[in-house]
C-alpha cells in the first residue's frame, strides 16, 4: 500500500489509513482503494482492526486523492476499474467521500463504495448521488448473530439495502462465510431471499472467512476471538453457494 504524506488545504480533507494503488478485489477492474479510518462495527473477523479508529491516520485532501488517482487513470480505462472507498467505514466520513466520489465522476472515473450499511440513510444519501457501484457487506441475517459478529444491530443495513433496491443503485452483495458463526443454512437462505426480491442486486460474492488480520489484533492487543476457527472447506463453499444460486442470484 502507498502511504499519502502531504496536506494541501484548499480542497475538503478526510482522515485515511492508507491507499493501494491496483487493487483487483474491491469492485470490477483494476482499482484505486481508499482505507478510511473509523469504523462503528467490531466485526470478530475484522482483517482491518488498524482502520477502526481516527487517532494515527493520515489527514489528506480530496485534490491530494485525485491528483493520485489520475495517476493510475490508463490501468482504470483498459481494465474497466476505477476507485473504490473502504475502510473501516466510509460513510462515517460521509461529505468526504461525497467530494472524492463527484470529481472522479466529473472526470469519467467509475467509483465504488465499500460499507456496511450500518448508518443514518439521511447521511448517506449525498454519498450514492455520486456512487456507482455499492459493495454491501451484509455479515448476517440472523439478528442475533449479526450482533454476536459486529457487536452493533442489524436494522440499519436493511433499511440501507431497501434504499438501494428502491433507487435502483448497482449492488454486489459481500457474505463472509465463518464455519460455526455464519454458515447455517437458515442464516444463508435468510439473506438469499431477502436480496433475491432486489433487481439491483448485481451478484453475491461468498468470502470465505481467513486469519490473515489475525497479527494486526495481536499487535494492537486486541482479543482475537477465532484463532481457533479454520476457514471454510470446499464443500462449505459450494453448499453455500448454490443456496444462493438456488434463489436466482449471480454468485462469485
Amino acid at each position: 500500500m502507498t502511504n499519502i504524506l502531504t496536506v494541501d488545504n484548499s480542497s475538503p480533507t478526510g482522515i485515511i489509513h492508507s491507499v493501494e494503488t491496483c487493487g483487483t478485489v474491491d469492485g470490477p477492474g483494476i482499482r484505486f482503494v481508499v482505507f478510511t479510518k473509523g469504523c462503528p462495527l467490531r466485526c470478530l473477523y475484522c482483517h482491518n482492526p488498524d482502520c477502526r479508529h481516527f487517532e494515527d491516520g493520515k489527514t489528506v485532501t480530496v485534490d491530494e486523492l485525485i491528483i493520485e488517482i489520475e495517476k493510475y487513470r490508463s490501468y482504470f480505462e483498459y481494465s474497466g476499474g476505477g476507485v473504490t472507498v473502504t475502510g473501516g467505514e466510509p460513510l462515517m466520513q460521509p461529505d468526504f467521500v461525497e467530494a472524492i466520489f463527484k470529481q472522479c465522476q466529473s472526470r469519467g472515473i467509475h467509483t465504488a463504495l465499500d460499507t456496511s450499511g450500518y448508518v443514518n440513510l439521511n447521511t448517506a444519501k449525498p454519498v450514492l448521488e455520486y456512487t456507482d457501484l455499492v459493495l454491501l457487506d451484509i455479515k448476517s441475517f440472523d439478528e442475533t448473530i449479526y450482533h454476536k459478529l459486529t457487536s452493533v444491530s442489524l436494522e440499519p443495513t436493511l433499511i440501507f439495502a431497501r434504499y438501494l433496491a428502491q433507487i435502483n443503485k448497482p449492488t454486489w452483495i459481500r457474505f463472509v462465510l465463518v464455519p460455526n458463526l455464519t454458515d447455517s443454512e437458515h442464516n444463508v437462505r435468510g439473506l438469499a431471499e431477502f436480496i433475491s426480491h432486489f433487481k439491483n442486486v448485481k451478484k453475491v460474492e461468498v468470502l470465505p472467512f481467513h486469519k490473515m488480520g489475525e497479527y494486526k489484533w495481536e499487535t494492537l492487543g486486541y482479543d482475537y476471538q477465532l484463532k481457533n476457527t479454520e476457514p471454510p472447506s470446499p464443500e462449505l463453499i459450494t453448499k453455500t453457494i448454490n443456496i444462493f444460486k438456488s434463489y436466482g442470484l449471480q454468485v462469485q
